[in-house]
């Protein structure tokens, strides 16, 4: 009887170091890939996701961004709105459509849809 509680503990310490390792190489993989790094590092940027989440909701453009905003007493000032779309667009998670030759508006992509939806989840997960 003790020795099958020493093998059990031993076999639960050998998948725990196990599950770590993969842990570890999930994080490096994350902090190392370049596609992953730099949408990483976009994410951590001032309204990021709010403007990935605006592109969600067919938001795109400055002026229903802006409205949607000021709506729920939100601020997100042009510039940063434009910024980041720009970064949100050579990331592919959206894709720029003249309207004409000094404005455009953004749509998302099926990656930026995607990276939309886990957001979502991951904030759904958090609420509870």
């Amino acid at each position: 009887m003790l020795k099958s509680r020493i093998a059990l503990n031993e076999d639960h310490k050998v998948k725990r170091r196990m599950d770590n390792k993969l842990t570890e190489e999930k994080v490096e993989h994350i902090l190392t890939d370049k596609r992953l790094s730099a949408i990483k590092v976009m994410l951590e940027k001032d309204h990021a996701i709010d403007c990935i989440l605006l592109l969600h909701l067919e938001k795109g453009r400055w002026k229903n961004a802006k409205g949607f905003m000021r709506e729920h007493n939100l601020t997100l000032s042009d510039g940063t709105f434009r910024s980041r779309m720009m970064e949100i667009e050579d990331l592919g998670l959206a894709k720029s459509v003249p309207i004409d030759p000094l404005k455009k508006y953004y749509v998302i992509t099926e990656f930026g849809e995607r990276v939309a939806k886990l957001l979502l989840e991951f904030f759904d997960e958090i609420a509870r």
